[in-house]
Parts: C-alpha cells; sequence; structure tokens
C-alpha cells in the first residue's frame, strides 16, 4: 500500500477537533484574519480559540477593512480590539467610520503606535487629528486618504512625530495648491517614502521637498496634474534624488481605490484634466450604515464583554 505524502501532522483526519489544534498553529490561522472576523466569528469556535484571540499579541496589529453592510457597532468594536492589545499596538488601519473621539481612544492606549492608516474617515476633524497624534511620537508611517487633513495639520505630524518615514496623503485631483507640500518640505526632512496622489502641488512645492527630502526613495505623483514632469529640468532633478517617482499620467492599475476618470469638459482656466470619479460616502449614507451615538470612552456597556466571559 502506497504511503502518504502528508507530514505526519497533516494527516487525514489528525485535527478534526478544532479545539485540538496547537495554540502557534490557531495563532497562525487568525494572523490571517481582520480584527471584525475575529471578534465576530472566530474567538465563538471554541474556548482554545478564544484563549488564543484574548492574546495581547494577537492584537499588536488591527485592520478594521469594514464592508459597508454592516450591522454591528465598528467603534465599539475597534475600542474593544484596542484594549485586548493592553498597550502592545503597533500598527492599525481603519475605514470609513473613525471619530475624533476614536482617535484620541487609540492615541491614549497606544504609545507605540507606528503605523496609523486612516481610508475615507470623514469624521476626523483637523483639531481631533492634531489632539491625537501629538500622542504618538515613534509614529512612522503616515496614511490619511481621502480625509480633511490641513497643511498645519501636516506641519503638527512633522514636528511631534519625528521617526516619518512613510506617508500617503490621497486627495482627489485639485488645483494648484502648495499647502501640503511646502509643511511636508518644511517638517518631514526623514521621509523615505512619499504618495501624494491627486494633490495640487506645484512645480516650486516639489522642488523643495527635493530640496529637503534627502532620503526620499520613492515619490508618488499620479494624478497630480500641477506638476511639469515632460520638459524642463524637474524630471531630471526628481530622477537624479529619488529611485522609484511615479508620474501625474501614469497607470493606477495597482492604486487600491477606484481611480477612473471622467472627462468633465473643464476649460484650461478650470482646470484642464478632468475631475477624480472616486466617490465618498455621503453624511446620509454614514448615518445608514452606522450609528456611532452609542460610543463612549467607558465600557460598562460594552456588547464583547459577553464574549470575555461566555464559557463554552
Amino acid at each position: 500500500m502506497e504511503s502518504s505524502s502528508l507530514p505526519p501532522a497533516m494527516e487525514v483526519g489528525e485535527y478534526r477537533n478544532w479545539a485540538e489544534l496547537p495554540p502557534e498553529l490557531i495563532s497562525s490561522i487568525l494572523h490571517r484574519l481582520g480584527a471584525i472576523e475575529i471578534l465576530e466569528n472566530a474567538q465563538k469556535v471554541c474556548r482554545s480559540w478564544r484563549r488564543v484571540c484574548k492574546d495581547p499579541s494577537m492584537w499588536r496589529k488591527i485592520d478594521m477593512h469594514n464592508s459597508e453592510d454592516m450591522e454591528c457597532d465598528l467603534e465599539i468594536m475597534c475600542r474593544h480590539a484596542v484594549d485586548r492589545s493592553q498597550g502592545g499596538l503597533v500598527e492599525i488601519d481603519l475605514w470609513y467610520f473613525a471619530t475624533d473621539d476614536l482617535l484620541n481612544y487609540i492615541a491614549d492606549r497606544s504609545s507605540n503606535l507606528r503605523s496609523l492608516r486612516l481610508k475615507r474617515c470623514s469624521y476626523i476633524t483637523d483639531d481631533g487629528f492634531v489632539e491625537a497624534v501629538v500622542k504618538l511620537p515613534l509614529l512612522e508611517d503616515l496614511e490619511v486618504s481621502y480625509g480633511s487633513l490641513s497643511g498645519e495639520s501636516l506641519k503638527v505630524i512633522g514636528q511631534s512625530c519625528l521617526k516619518m518615514k512613510t506617508l500617503k496623503l490621497n486627495r482627489h485631483p485639485q488645483k494648484e495648491n502648495d499647502e501640503d507640500a511646502l509643511a511636508i518640505a518644511e517638517t518631514m526632512p526623514g521621509l523615505r517614502h512619499l504618495q501624494m496622489f491627486g494633490n495640487g502641488l506645484s512645480d516650486t512645492a516639489l522642488n523643495a521637498i527635493l530640496d529637503s527630502c534627502s532620503n526620499l526613495e520613492y515619490l508618488d505623483l499620479r494624478r497630480c496634474f500641477n506638476v511639469n514632469l515632460v520638459v524642463g529640468d524637474l524630471q531630471k532633478r526628481c530622477c537624479e534624488r529619488v529611485k522609484v517617482v511615479r508620474h501625474p499620467n501614469d497607470s493606477t492599475h495597482d492604486y487600491p481605490f477606484d481611480a477612473s476618470f471622467i472627462d468633465m469638459g473643464s476649460s484650461d482656466d478650470e482646470y484642464p484634466y478632468g475631475f477624480s470619479d472616486i466617490e465618498l460616502m455621503s453624511d446620509d449614507e454614514y448615518d445608514d450604515f452606522y450609528d456611532l451615538s452609542g460610543a463612549s470612552d467607558h465600557s460598562d456597556d460594552d456588547p464583547f464583554d459577553y464574549y470575555d466571559d461566555m464559557l463554552f
């Protein structure tokens, strides 16, 4: 009889009982899931899975990439995940639902945070962002995609987060506006990776970034139609100083958001390149999907406490 080619631990039927999987294998499985999947489903499988799910090491990275039709309270869920990290959180990725209160809740409990990614989080204000970011001195990687971050807030980031190496600041294509770029040039000389999709920076502001950010290795200027990298010395200067440069008209096939464009028939004086078709949820749509009115800094009524106390 031909012997099986599977290793002993993978023989058919070896681990039919999910509860008997070794903790290191359970952990490996769970690290492939997002925070929502863990809290909503995985930790309910059995007691041994719940035990691994409560381990603070499981919550060093929190990914709250939610679907738009979820009915659970994502803010309460996120707070619970942050609490489980017990101060060990180093990376968090939030989509749509983040608020000023939530961001400050995270900052107050995660002084070791190194990576913060906020995507389409339109509820976060400049004041709320600044209040939180000054508490995160170890921050190295920041993404704010389609938010309302101002140039003044960017200056605070640069002045407070001296280890900043990666910044992704993605916007709808803008008319000429150098505020963001000049703030970056003034306060973030250590940047190595800079993405400014759709930004309104001009040649002058780009030159300021090249002058100040001498360690820059990657520069993404896709849909930045106010810079001229076709003629003149600016393109040569970019190529000499930066290893990888993405030009304004380069392909967006690897861009994580919908970057299709519509020709709006704008005049040359208004905006010669048309506008992005990237869509953000309206306030009414947010209200339909997310009711965050019950969230607070106190977790006496936290529905996820149920999972910590339940017995199987």
